[in-house]
């Protein structure tokens, strides 16, 4: 069979036009090419069409590298071999076919477009008529499609609280209505729950929610301009829970017996042992985590400040990494949900410990762990956030410098001016930090073990 071929292609151009042709592909129609003397090289489909006339259509443009607007020899044989399929299935104007064709996609697109366009004129004529009565339901909605969107888990979880503490009170009142009333009965409902923190956390989270309707003319006076977040629940004060490391040997003996996926357990250890936040473990996939080279690679976008984070594992992270991965090596994801297709909650691991930090007579919640007091420790309650704030104290209790414990939390530094003029990066420092800490957890929870045993 016949083949044009790329060096006939490349060959230099004559004085007159030089076609070359490959054998007709199953009868119906071949893939020609044409030389012209300025050194075009064009790409033709020949066919004899319903009134047996030959026709000579085009169909691109040669390069050998098939750049943008042109195509290859073998992209040119595959479009003949498309044409030649049409002709045999009975198609012979090919040409007038293709056209009709073209014609019926365009008008479709463009009927597609006028659709849309008519959406878009209706819907805007529906917020009009509706703008005057806007719920908070609505406004709600408006902000999370527009802001709420934007933030790590798409606004998931401030859903939550407002559909469980805000919406059941404030959704069906029309923005403007709402008075500063109808925002302190939000709060104390809260507040009756003793969840003062919380309290704190949805006020602001109205406030933000208002204020973006003053900013869009949606309503003239934010209700929540009057109230001082200071008399919601009280003064905040900073958590400062560190474990000792009595509690680290204990809490190595209870872990075992807790009832904690396995996999929940390691992640007390390697929270402690790198100092993550514990949102970015349960984020974490394994792409970016390299147990042969120790080396944990947190992306900007799953960091809290949005800064990207290179932690340095110890043969102790090393290790329960390693029990992590037995439990997901199939997954894309350190720690995937029930359905593969994306990380776990990242409450969950602080809710399977804070079920069992449970006093005796606070009870068994339902559908919850039944080892209620499995985790207790002297302390007092302690939550993963806990954990990295210990890992940090033990590092500089160990004569590691402050400033790289704080680098190695993945803080921002706060002296704009040290933050602009010094750019030493600390990761030797870190890296050793890391290696200190870890070895001495070793030493902590190995020895507490084997007393236990």
């Amino acid at each position: 069979m016949t083949k044009i071929t790329d060096r006939q292609m490349t060959a230099k151009p004559g004085a007159n036009d030089k076609w070359l042709s490959e054998v007709s592909i199953w009868g119906h129609g071949s893939l020609v090419a044409r030389i012209t003397p300025s050194g075009e090289r064009l790409f033709y489909f020949r066919y004899t069409n319903s009134s047996s006339e030959r026709i000579t259509l085009p169909i691109g443009t040669y390069s050998r590298d098939g750049s943008e607007g042109t195509m290859t020899l073998a992209e040119a044989g595959q479009r003949a071999k498309e044409l030649a399929g049409l002709h045999k299935s009975g198609i012979r104007d090919i040409k007038e076919y293709l056209e009709a064709e073209e014609a019926a996609r365009v008008a479709a697109r463009d009927a597609e477009l006028a659709r849309i366009a008519a959406e878009q004129v209706a819907l805007e004529e529906a917020k009009s008529r509706q703008a005057a009565r806007k719920t908070v339901q609505h406004l709600f909605d408006h902000w999370a499609n527009v802001d709420l969107i934007n933030r790590k888990d798409g606004g998931a979880e401030v859903r939550r609280m407002f559909e469980k503490d805000v919406l059941p009170y404030l959704g069906k009142l029309a923005v403007e209505d709402v008075k500063k009333g109808h925002i302190t009965e939000v709060t104390d409902a809260l507040l009756a729950r003793g969840v003062n923190r919380m309290a704190k956390m949805i006020f602001s989270l109205m406030r933000q929610m208002f204020r973006f309707a003053v900013d869009r003319d949606l309503i003239d006076h934010d209700p929540t301009s009057s109230i001082r977040k200071a008399k919601i629940g009280g003064k905040d004060v900073e958590r400062d829970r560190v474990l000792s490391e009595d509690e680290i040997r204990t809490l190595a003996k209870l872990a075992p017996e807790a009832g904690l996926l396995p996999s929940s357990e390691a992640a007390i250890w390697i929270a402690l042992s790198t100092c993550c936040r514990i949102g970015e473990l349960l984020n974490a996939r394994w792409e970016n985590v390299d147990l042969a080279k120790a080396n944990w690679h947190i992306p900007g976008e799953q960091s809290k400040n949005g800064k990207a984070h290179n932690i340095t594992l110890s043969p102790f992270a090393i290790q329960h990494f390693k029990r992590v991965l037995a439990f997901s090596s199939d997954s894309h994801w350190c720690y995937p949900n029930t359905q593969n297709s994306g990380p776990v909650c990242s409450k969950t691991v602080t809710k399977q410990l804070g079920d069992r930090q449970r006093l005796p007579d606070q009870g068994i919640l339902r559908n919850r762990s039944a080892n209620a007091q499995a985790l207790l420790l002297p302390g007092g309650k302690w939550t993963p956030h806990d954990l990295r704030r210990t890992g940090a104290t033990i590092m500089t209790s160990l004569g590691v410098l402050p400033e790289v414990a704080e680098r190695c939390l993945n803080h921002t530094e706060e002296n704009k001016v040290k933050r602009t003029y010094q750019r030493h990066s600390y990761a030797k420092e870190m890296a050793e930090a890391w290696h200190i800490l870890g070895k001495h957890l070793d030493q902590l929870v190995s020895k507490a073990q084997s007393n236990a045993n």
